[in-house]
């Protein structure tokens, strides 16, 4: 008796799942199919930044070494019946911008217009990379959207044609799109591959970002000042030589963002106190990373900073 009960509540309770399970894939917010990819979306730290040259388009010429690290959000996408982005991560994911702000559903729009086997897809975001760091978390995001319904739909499209794609949606998403080390120039849209050893840093974030145009009117109202040639760094990056590396990390919009918000030359200042080889800011900020010889080291470092993060950069082979 007890065990036609048993049965007959179990297949009650997977009737009531199955009209849950529909229900919620007409509304689009499930996948309609059992697949499902996912991504790793790695964000970057610029071992230098040089800018060259204000461009009549309102960006600027830069040129910088680009480097993936191993903080990383996750990507999962599966089938849906419409297109949706779900960003999760507490606290982390309450900043990420919604809408035609979220650079995911951009690159997912985009890809969507240039495939013809594209459908609904449900993006869902694991968010870890601070927003508005410097770091390119959401062009990571980005980058990593583009990779997985290129799959996940049968797009198919080869690199030239994502890379493109990618260039459309923001300046950082090309370098994104190329998972390594890599010279960037332009404003972001030329590219070349670049050695760079495995090194490890420690990087100090804030509950405060940078908007990337602001950082570049100050240069410019700075008078902007402009960092040596890169080509030594360049040498004692690929060697893996931290030593060297360390006392040449430079970005030229460093300057005008530490007169704007001093915690960024205090945060330097307390990395290389705390023993590490060099410090800079990333992007246009806020975030600043510290070299350390090797992870030992670094978690050395990260021991004497409160909230202070270790990542390897470029990350080990096969993450992601």
């Amino acid at each position: 008796m007890r065990g036609r009960a048993l049965r007959a509540r179990r297949a009650a309770g997977a009737r009531r799942l199955r009209a849950d399970r529909a229900g919620a894939a007409r509304r689009g917010l499930v996948p309609v199919t059992r697949r499902t990819i996912r991504r790793g979306a790695h964000a970057k730290i610029n071992v230098f930044l040089r800018v060259l040259a204000a461009r009549e388009d309102g960006y600027h010429d830069l040129e910088s070494l680009v480097v993936p690290i191993s903080l990383a959000d996750r990507i999962t996408v599966r089938r849906a019946e419409r297109l949706h982005v779900d960003v999760r991560g507490a606290p982390l994911a309450a900043e990420v911008p919604a809408g035609g702000l979220n650079l995911a559903l951009v690159a997912a729009l985009a890809l969507a217009d240039a495939c013809p086997g594209a459908g609904g897809a449900l993006v869902e975001i694991e968010k870890r990379i601070p927003v508005a760091a410097g770091l390119g978390g959401g062009s990571a995001d980005a980058a990593a959207t583009l990779l997985a319904l290129n799959e996940l739909w049968g797009c198919d499209l080869d690199p030239a044609t994502l890379a493109h794609i990618a260039e459309g949606i923001g300046s950082d998403v090309p370098a994104m799109l190329a998972q390594g080390p890599v010279l960037v120039f332009g404003r972001g849209d030329r590219l070349a591959p670049a050695e760079v050893a495995p090194l490890w840093w420690v990087l100090v974030t804030f509950d405060f970002g940078v908007r990337s145009p602001d950082a570049y009117r100050w240069w410019d109202e700075e008078g902007g000042s402009r960092g040596p040639d890169p080509e030594p760094l360049l040498e004692a990056a690929a060697a893996g030589d931290a030593e060297a590396l360390g006392p040449m990390l430079f970005n030229d919009l460093e300057g005008p963002v530490i007169a704007r918000h001093p915690r960024v030359g205090e945060a330097k200042e307390r990395l290389v106190a705390a023993g590490a080889l060099g410090a800079v800011m990333s992007g246009s900020g806020s975030s600043v990373v510290g070299l350390a010889r090797d992870r030992t080291h670094a978690e050395g470092v990260a021991r004497r900073l409160d909230g202070a993060v270790v990542a390897a950069g470029p990350p080990p082979a096969g993450e992601g």
